[in-house]
């Protein structure tokens, strides 16, 4: 049974890189979600429902229960999966992905929703800027800064736009079935997160019934800035399941 990470936005699965090579196990699978360095299928509206939908769709496929791994937009969408389908989840662990209706989206997330100033956010993105305000707003490590802005291309941009719009209550309308969620989980949050704070990560610990909320000493982005510690922690969780 692989384990499968899922990246958030505006990311791809290199995301995972510096995780992944911190990880002993060699069944670790990092997907691109599409739009996101992945093509969109045929009429994918890029809705929260539809990669909710996209996600079932693959790990069906597996053919077993995987161990899900989310952060951000992933930590969003895997713990939807793990309330919907749990029988497609044996263990699931997610940060710094709100699932609260007292959650209040970000400035830079309402400026993507609303349709004439995120349509013109997006035209006029640079990407040198874009990085730069990663590093500065988020504590991003300038590489990976730089890389990820380099990949944010024309379906990155649609992809992102109509993925928030499609969320403007997604809290409400997610948190409840947090309760069906059976599978045992782990929360690890960046407690230095301005976008999506530590209490958000408090909140969706105690609705899934984590058996820890992992508090890490940075921003957001905890998988670049914290990568082993993100990896033991993901390993000790997986180990307590499996008795390796």
């Amino acid at each position: 049974m692989p384990a499968v990470l899922i990246h958030g936005v505006p990311d791809t699965h290199r995301l995972w890189d510096g995780v992944r090579r911190q990880l002993t196990r060699s069944d670790v699978e990092a997907w691109d979600l599409p739009g996101f360095g992945a093509p969109r299928p045929a009429g994918f509206g890029s809705t929260k429902e539809e990669y909710v939908d996209w996600l079932v769709e693959r790990l069906e496929k597996v053919g077993e229960p995987v161990d899900l791994v989310g952060h951000d937009w992933g930590c969003i969408l895997t713990a939807r999966v793990a309330s919907v389908r749990p029988d497609l989840v044996r263990t699931w662990a997610g940060g710094n992905g709100p699932i609260s209706s007292e959650y209040v989206w970000h400035p830079l997330a309402k400026i993507w929703q609303d349709p004439f100033e995120g349509d013109r956010f997006m035209a006029e993105l640079e990407t040198t800027s874009f990085a730069r305000d990663l590093v500065t707003g988020f504590d991003v490590p300038a590489g990976p800064a730089e890389e990820m802005a380099g990949r944010v291309d024309g379906p990155m941009k649609d992809s992102v736009l109509k993925l928030y719009r499609s969320a403007l209550t997604v809290g409400a309308e997610w948190e409840p079935a947090l309760a069906n969620v059976s599978a045992p989980c782990l929360v690890f949050w960046g407690a230095l997160d301005p976008a999506c704070q530590i209490e958000f990560g408090r909140r969706l610990g105690a609705a899934v019934r984590a058996s820890e909320v992992i508090e890490l000493d940075c921003n957001h982005w905890t998988v670049l800035q914290r990568p082993a510690e993100v990896a033991a922690a993901l390993e000790a969780h997986w180990g307590a399941y499996t008795g390796s």
